[in-house]
């Protein structure tokens, strides 16, 4: 049956049960839930559909017989919705099953996959097998293609973070497909890559960027610390001592926690962003040279990199550490990770090597010990990642034997041995305590959580094992200070209160989010939107007791520190203090994001993503700047557009072009291409939007911005980053199209297409592009231009998965000499 979406769906809807509606994909009126594909090896194609009677969700198989459709097989669904509907070879190559992703909630889909036999279809996708997203296809192992689907699964942990996972129909069940892992996981890498870029202080993002590293078979340049990827844990006090320590603390002078009083500070420049380091004046004091800079520790280092590669410097700019990593992480207890072509490594203060051996992956140390794991042969022949234990002079104390591990607190670490079983073990690797329960938690406050089954409820018991409070929990965080927040909803509409350690509710279970702020301080948000609580919270402050302070006003509050907290309302960021009211005597600063308190009293202002320092009056010492000049009279002037505390642009114009009309021309344009149009101001968005822009290439008259944004729809698995480049000559005012790059009458998109096409076919590292997906490119491709080369890049999803971005491919000038308009405008203006 060759028949089209439209006549697809119109079958389908013709031979649905009376009062019954048509699904569609995502909730989106665009995509029918509907597909048509031969089930049954007779080589005819049968239609699947996904369809609503009731409250009750259906899959319904329809089969051609003589000239009229009639229902072959009808199943009941899962959910609420159908996230994805598709037939591919799973079990068995040649023969096609129905994929189904049954909409459960916001973030999470329950997978089926159905076989159709003479009993009609059955789902031999275990029960609890769910995803956030999935990528589906027949992926390469060094062998090549089996005519299989492999499934790659994305489990969200929390915002855009995944446990992924690439499974296999083998003997009767799914098991992880490792020998294709080499093709999936590079296009993981750059995920991650990008988020750690965007968000360099989120440490479960650099956990799965290493993992994601490890398992691509290479170690990937990082951008920033990777050592802090397995601090899961909120930030804990052992003792109540601790806690009024820090209250009095709170009363006292900020005390210096940096042995040097620099700052990194931030330029653009028409070479991209360039760092470098002021003093407490603002002054630049360590000249903007480094492509990053990080904060200068209590040792008196900092790391900074040059032309991708990462050392360490002292207060004087020297390099204790030549830019000789693709990561450094920060110090602790004198001792760091760093990344080379080798893998994991673990310096001292002076740069000196301590691990015999590079490893997959490095911890920070805790407790005189880093976790760490290597790769081991299994008891079939396999590899298998086990875990272990490195001490200060990077010896291999307690070798890799584990699972899991976490970091050492008090002399102590829990670890999973194998499944079923969990240990906690000491200092020299000896069991104190095993514990044989489907998943055991960190030990916080002499506690653990546990579950007897993976999706049973959650309880705690002490470090002997015994049960302190029943399994009544869906999730549970660990003890600090006799109080842990707990989830008591199966479901997307959360309920988190706060427990003693007898079980009893502090704080009701009612709340959208809770999370613990230090000094005592709890964050209680409702939900914005009780039908949309994925939305977001709406926070007030409440005591270790549960009674509330402040009323619901806060849109996010950061952790105490020395009696205070960083806190954004509708409009502004400002401090609190520990009574949740605004602190007097501090400034408040227009927009969205986070205060930190520096040494001396100086005041570091990431807001509305924007970095700049302040006094105590808020004075501006210091602010990235807004003006890139050029060669004059050229400069280009950054605008910000901010009508909705949702939607934040920064857009760029153009200045000191000669015609006033064509400049006004330039200008409207950029703000059209940067998305700077009508937003309602007050009214909830459903989705977040940032952009931005950079100098990609300047040369003579020819001026390349790039201009990138990202939409969120909340509750979405994930956003939809955006690029797009303004070709711009500042002589005439003309924007360059890529046609304006070659000689009237070339066939340049047939030239370009197929050097493309070798580049796919021959080169490895373009090995995620999408099987039989490219089919050349557009006269209208997006690209943008370097010095000797021209990039032509596709969009994401275009030919290759999410995950791999803007796939993009380099063709330098002299392999397409023959057909470049040299005497064009576009080429002589930059080969003037």
């Amino acid at each position: 049956m060759a028949a089209n979406e439209q006549q697809l769906t119109q079958i389908a809807m013709a031979n649905l049960p009376s009062g019954a509606e048509l699904m569609l994909l995502n909730q989106s009126a665009a995509n029918a839930a509907v597909c048509a594909a031969d089930l049954n090896g007779d080589r005819l194609s049968e239609i699947a559909a996904v369809y609503r009677l009731g409250n009750q969700l259906h899959l319904v198989v329809l089969r051609e017989k003589k000239g009229k459709w009639e229902k072959a097989a009808d199943v009941k669904g899962h959910g609420h919705g159908v996230a994805q509907l598709m037939a591919m070879p799973v079990m068995r190559a040649g023969q096609n099953n129905l994929i189904v992703g049954w909409q459960i909630n916001a973030q999470w889909s329950k997978l089926s996959v159905y076989e159709w036999n003479k009993e009609g279809l059955r789902d031999v996708a275990p029960s609890g097998m769910s995803y956030s997203y999935m990528d589906a296809m027949d992926m390469p192992s060094n062998q090549g293609q089996d005519g299989k689907t492999e499934l790659a699964i994305w489990m969200q942990n929390s915002g855009e973070s995944y446990h992924i996972e690439v499974l296999r129909w083998q003997e009767g069940s799914f098991v992880p497909a490792q020998d294709v892992y080499s093709y999936y996981f590079p296009h993981v890498v750059k995920y991650y890559e990008r988020l750690v870029w965007r968000y360099p202080q989120y440490p479960l993002y650099w956990y799965h960027l290493a993992d994601a590293q490890y398992r691509s078979g290479r170690v990937e340049p990082a951008l920033v610390s990777v050592h802090q990827a397995l601090a899961f844990a909120q930030p804990t006090r052992d003792t109540l001592l601790e806690l009024e320590q820090s209250i009095r603390d709170a009363l006292e002078p900020v005390v210096p926690t940096r042995a040097v009083g620099l700052f990194p500070a931030s330029l653009k420049t028409v070479k991209g962003m360039r760092w470098g380091y002021i003093d407490n004046r603002g002054r630049m004091a360590i000249d903007p040279r480094y492509d990053d800079a990080g904060d200068f520790q209590e040792n008196g280092l900092a790391v900074v990199s040059e032309k991708g590669k990462y050392g360490i410097i002292n207060a004087s700019a020297q390099y204790i550490v030549p830019p000789i990593y693709d990561s450094i992480g920060k110090f602790s207890e004198q001792r760091a990770s760093v990344i080379d072509s080798q893998g994991f490594k673990m310096i001292n203060e002076s740069g000196t090597v301590l691990t015999k051996k590079a490893y997959p992956f490095i911890s920070d140390m805790h407790n005189g010990r880093a976790v760490f794991y290597d790769t081991l042969p299994g008891s079939a022949g396999e590899s298998t990642i086990q875990y272990g234990y490195l001490d200060a002079q990077g010896h291999a104390v307690i070798p890799a034997q584990f699972q899991e591990a976490n970091d050492f607190q008090g002399n102590k670490a829990l670890v999973k041995v194998k499944d079923n079983e969990y240990a906690l073990i000491g200092l020299d690797g000896r069991r104190l305590h095993t514990y044989h329960y489907a998943s055991v938690g960190p030990l916080g406050d002499g506690l653990l959580s546990f579950q007897r089954e993976l999706a049973g409820k959650t309880g705690y018991m002490d470090e002997s094992g015994s049960i302190v409070i029943q399994p009544a929990f869906y999730s549970a965080f660990p003890f600090e200070d006799g109080r842990a927040i707990v989830n008591t909803s199966d479901d997307f509409r959360s309920n988190y209160g706060v427990i003693n350690k007898q079980g009893a509710f502090i704080i009701k279970a009612e709340y959208n989010d809770i999370r613990s702020l230090g000094s005592g301080r709890f964050a209680v948000g409702k939900a914005i939107d009780p039908q949309q609580p994925y939305i977001g919270s709406i926070y007030a402050i409440a005591d270790w007791d549960g009674k509330l302070l402040t009323d619901f006003v806060y849109r996010d509050v950061a952790d105490y520190s020395k009696g205070l907290a960083s806190a954004s309302d509708a409009k502004q960021t400002f401090f609190i203090d520990r009574n949740g009211q605004p602190a007097p005597g501090y400034p408040r600063v227009n927009g969205s994001g986070t205060l930190t308190l520096e040494e001396g009293g100086l005041i570091k202002a990431y807001v509305d993503q924007r970095l700049s320092y302040l006094d105590r009056s808020g004075r501006v010492i210091w602010q990235q700047n807004t003006t890139i000049p050029l060669k004059q009279p050229y400069f280009v002037k950054e605008e910000k557009f901010k009508p909705n505390r949702d939607y934040l642009v920064y857009y760029p114009q153009v200045e000191g072009m000669a015609e006033q009309a064509a400049q006004g021309k330039v200008n409207a344009k950029l703000r059209e291409l940067s998305q700077v149009k009508p937003i309602p101001e007050d009214q909830k968005l459903d989705y977040s939007y940032s952009g931005d822009f950079d100098v990609s290439f300047y040369k003579q008259q020819l001026l390349q911005l790039e201009l990138t944004g990202y939409n969120f729809p909340f509750g979405a698995a994930h956003g939809m980053p955006t690029k797009k480049y303004a070709i711009i000559d500042l002589a005439t005012g003309q924007m360059f199209a890529l046609k304006d790059l070659f000689k009237p009458g070339s066939n340049y998109v047939k030239e370009l297409s197929d050097i493309i096409g070798k580049q796919i076919k021959e080169d490895p590292q373009y090995s995620y592009v999408f099987p039989n997906t490219y089919n050349g490119i557009r006269p209208d491709q997006p690209f943008f231009v370097s010095e000797n080369a021209l990039h032509i890049y596709f969009e994401p999803y275009e030919i290759a998965p999410y995950a791999a971005g803007f796939p993009t491919f380099k063709i330098p000038f002299a392999q397409i000499k023959s057909i470049l308009d040299t005497n064009g405008a576009f080429w002589k203006s930059f080969h003037s």
